[in-house]
C-alpha cells in the first residue's frame, strides 16, 4: 500500500528575471515531452482509472501547479 501527501506551494520572489531561462522554461512547459504534456496524460488517465483513489491523486497531479516535474 501506498500514501500519498498533499503538499502547498508558495509563490517564488524572482529578483532579477533571465529571459535565457524563461525560454527553457517555456520549453520544457510546452513542449511534447514538457510539463503540460504530462499533465495531460495523468487527466486522461483519470478517466479510465478503475479505483477511486487512484483517480483523486491522478486528478490532484494533473491539476497542480508545477510539482509534476520528477513525475
Amino acid at each position: 500500500m501506498w500514501t500519498y501527501n498533499k503538499k502547498l506551494q508558495y509563490p517564488v520572489k524572482i529578483k532579477t528575471p533571465n529571459p535565457a531561462m524563461a525560454k527553457i522554461v517555456m520549453t520544457q512547459l510546452g513542449g511534447p515531452d514538457g510539463e503540460l504534456g504530462a499533465a495531460m496524460r495523468y487527466l486522461h488517465q483519470r478517466y479510465s482509472c478503475p479505483y477511486g483513489e487512484v483517480t483523486g491523486i491522478l486528478t490532484d497531479i494533473g491539476t497542480d501547479d508545477g510539482e509534476i516535474g520528477n513525475a
